[in-house]
């Protein structure tokens, strides 16, 4: 499992022109899965991103949670988070959870995230999303299970 957090200013999913998730100060992640990701890996892993710390306290330093600093989180799937890309021209998804199972998982990733943290956002599993951001920072950080 990957998650590729994006501190943001803003972010917003569009699918078909008509957006359909958006927050404000936050996190954007974008959510790998890979054959044999669970639903205990995936707990531990929203506990991870919801207390890591890239926000920043009094000092500036990056001491603050998306929890503690209140903001939001878009969450979007993004199955080429799962390529192989060590050789060749072209990505391996052979890794890749089968879209039926990942996306079983990425709900209760998605109902798990909304019963602990507001406000959450989502993109459309499975579709061609357009993702707008204002990366702030830029931070961004790869967390792996």
């Amino acid at each position: 499992m990957r998650l590729l957090l994006q501190r943001v200013a803003s972010a917003s999913v569009q699918v078909d022109g008509q957006c359909v998730g958006s927050i404000e100060r936050g996190l954007l992640v974008f959510l790998g899965l890979d054959k044999g990701d669970d639903l205990p890996t995936a707990t531990q892993m929203l506990d991870r991103l919801l207390a890591y710390r890239v926000f920043p306290d009094a000092d500036g330093r990056m001491n603050r949670s998306v929890a503690d600093s209140g903001g939001g989180v878009l969450l979007v799937s993004q199955f080429t988070l799962s390529a192989d890309t060590r050789k060749g021209l072209r990505p391996g998804f052979s890794s890749a959870m089968p879209p039926a199972e990942a996306r079983v998982l990425y709900d209760e990733i998605l109902q798990r995230l909304r019963e602990r943290h507001a406000p959450v956002a989502a993109g459309e599993f499975g579709a061609d999303m357009q993702v707008s951001l204002v990366n702030d920072g830029p931070v961004t950080f790869l967390l792996q299970s």
